[in-house]
């Protein structure tokens, strides 16, 4: 056992806790997981945690701060292998989303809930803006080459996200069917599209 736990703590302890925490949170959910846990899972002793994450809140705000780096690094590189128009792009991170909250739900709902929290980290605010941002700037190209309507860069992203997040709930928590999950997400970004048209279809921003 001794063998086993300088192992983990010269190697990489605290990437093993993590690795095995989000193992317990999509199995069990955050009320599970416990720093004294991990390390029985592991072969450490109970005190090889606490060198990496002071308590459990620690634990869950460094779980929370690799996801949302893990979704911005997938943003970036759905926009990296879609088109150049703003409709090719936003469906492809459209789809990057949807595809990590469902195969991170228990994950995601931790990073949603952590980042209100009073007491997160700057650095979890900031990890946390990131994909946003990524979605800001998709759109600020668009009003540039004309294909997304005038207005503030946040007004007319918000509906983006919220139609977005809307439609990933709906798919993670079951209630849409399985074989209409994929159909529906196409139907959900020609939604998005429509509100985004630089033409006289598209309802005006109320002041």
């Amino acid at each position: 056992m001794a063998t086993q736990t300088r192992r983990y703590h010269h190697g990489d302890l605290r990437a093993a806790l993590l690795t095995r925490a989000e193992e317990t949170l999509r199995e069990r959910g955050p009320a599970a997981l416990s720093l004294r846990e991990l390390a029985r899972d592991l072969g450490v002793s109970h005190a090889a945690p606490s060198r990496h994450f002071k308590d459990k809140q620690a634990l869950l705000d460094a779980l929370a701060l690799t996801g949302f780096g893990r979704l911005a690094a997938s943003m970036a590189a759905s926009r990296e292998s879609a088109g150049e128009t703003f409709a090719e792009r936003l469906a492809t991170m459209s789809r990057a989303y949807v595809d990590f909250a469902t195969a991170n739900a228990e994950l995601l709902d931790l990073m949603y809930s952590i980042k209100h929290d009073p007491q997160a980290s700057e650095a979890l605010v900031t990890a946390s803006q990131q994909w946003a941002e990524q979605l800001v700037e998709l759109i600020g190209a668009g009003q540039r080459r004309g294909e997304v309507r005038e207005g503030p860069l946040e007004r007319v992203g918000l509906p983006i996200f919220a139609t977005l997040h809307g439609y990933a709930s709906l798919a993670v928590s079951g209630m849409l069917p399985a074989d209409a999950v994929e159909h529906g997400l196409a139907d959900v970004i020609a939604h998005m599209l429509r509100g985004c048209a630089p033409d006289q279809a598209a309802a005006p921003l109320v002041p």
